[in-house]
């Protein structure tokens, strides 16, 4: 990810606010092997993600959480604050790789940079930004890395008015 300035804001953004390289750092969350193990029971049930000795055993060489946990984290993250998209996080695609596992103990956060910002010709009230962001540990390793792209409202022309009076 370029080095510019993380910005944190409590303002929710529209396709108007975002421009390329704007950053943003997510809350942190710190995960426990009950949490891990009670995810994967309910939706990723082998036994490197939801038992600590047979873990030991697998290519993890321990508990690993799902990677689909750690998306979800990501994703929680995101929406408490550290990715503020007025409308909500509407995904319409990307990619998702897990470079590294994450473990009990790990406190996660997420820092997002916006790569692309595109107004839809045809639906002036929207567009779609594409989103880079990198999950961390404490250690500053990255556990999940993904490039989404985002549908994302326009500001109305009455918001616009009212911002600027």
């Amino acid at each position: 990810m370029a080095d510019t300035t993380v910005q944190r804001t409590n303002e929710l953004l529209y396709l108007d606010d975002l421009h390329v390289g704007r950053r943003f750092t997510s809350g942190t969350h710190a995960l426990d092997e009950k949490q891990i193990t009670a995810f994967a029971r309910e939706f990723d049930p082998q036994p490197f993600h939801t038992d600590h000795e047979a873990a030991k055993a697998t290519l993890f060489h321990g508990l690993a959480a799902s990677g689909w946990h750690t998306a979800a984290i990501t994703m929680r993250l995101q929406v408490n604050g550290g990715l503020p998209i007025a409308g909500g996080i509407v995904g319409l695609g990307g990619e998702v790789a897990w470079p590294k596992a994450t473990r009990p103990g790990d406190v996660l956060h997420v820092e997002s940079e916006v790569v692309e910002v595109v107004p839809s010709r045809s639906r002036p009230d929207r567009g779609t930004v594409t989103v880079r962001s990198e999950t961390r540990n404490q250690g500053g390793d990255v556990v999940q890395a993904a490039t989404v792209k985002l549908l994302v409202p326009r500001r109305s022309k009455m918001d616009s008015a009212i911002r600027r009076s």
